[in-house]
Parts: structure tokens; sequence; C-alpha cells
């Protein structure tokens, strides 16, 4: 039996991350992936022809070093594919009723696009490798 869960998605809000009592870092952001909608067998498409998608809304967790990392380099419109699982949980509100969740609980996650640039003084904007400048 397995619980893997691989997602590909935009980051729609900056990762934020807390450290718990114990010093385990926590880091929490929202993925958001999208699939075409279907009717009767077919793609939805619009007035102009385009296909109409829906999206689903996702509640991603990563602890220590992948977590610290994801907040580093991603923000929010950053694409990653997410490996993972699901994890349910369950607690008793301030009413005592019972509520449930449902997260994701990222394992490895890729960088689909590129990683904010730091900010430079434009010394090497425009630079490129001569290829006289290669050793042979």
């Amino acid at each position: 039996m397995q619980n893997i869960v691989i997602l590909a998605g935009t980051i729609r809000q900056a990762p934020e991350t807390r450290t718990t009592r114990t010093g385990t870092d926590v880091t929490r952001f929202k993925l958001v992936t999208s699939r075409p909608r279907y009717s009767e067998g077919r793609v939805v498409r619009d007035e102009k022809g385009y296909r109409v998608e829906d999206a689903e809304w996702h509640r991603i967790v990563a602890f220590n070093g992948l977590g610290r990392t994801i907040r580093q380099y991603c923000e929010s419109g950053t694409k990653v594919l997410v490996r993972s699982r699901i994890h349910y949980t369950k607690w008793q509100d301030a009413e005592g009723q019972d509520r449930y969740g449902c997260e994701i609980v990222a394992e490895t996650v890729d960088f689909l696009s590129r990683a904010p640039q730091a900010e430079t003084d434009g010394e090497d904007e425009g630079r490129f490798i001569d290829e006289d400048d290669i050793p042979s």
C-alpha cells in the first residue's frame, strides 16, 4: 500500500515558515493546479475556442531543510512539481466539535520555473562567455 501524491502547479501564496517549540521548521504554502473541464466526454471550450479549466487549491506543508529551501527560492507565481503524501488531521474546536483537515506533506519539490534572481549591481548583465575564453 502506498500514499503517493504528485502535483505540478503554481504557488499562489508566498511560503511561510514557523518553528515549533521543539525546533522543527514548518513551511506552508498554497499550490494551484488546473485541469480541463469536461462535459459529456468532451473538453468544454469558451466562446473564443479556448478550453475552460477548473482550478484546484492544495495546502502544502514541508519540514526543516526542504521547507527552508522552498521559502528561500519560491514566491507567488513559482511553478513546482511536488512529490508528497496526503495527511489527514482531526481536532476539536472551541465548542468541542470535531473538525477535520487534509494537507499534502511534501517529500521532494522540483522547481519548474526560475527562482527569483538576486539583485545585482548590473555589472554582469548581458555578459556571455566568448568561445576564445574556453580552454581547449
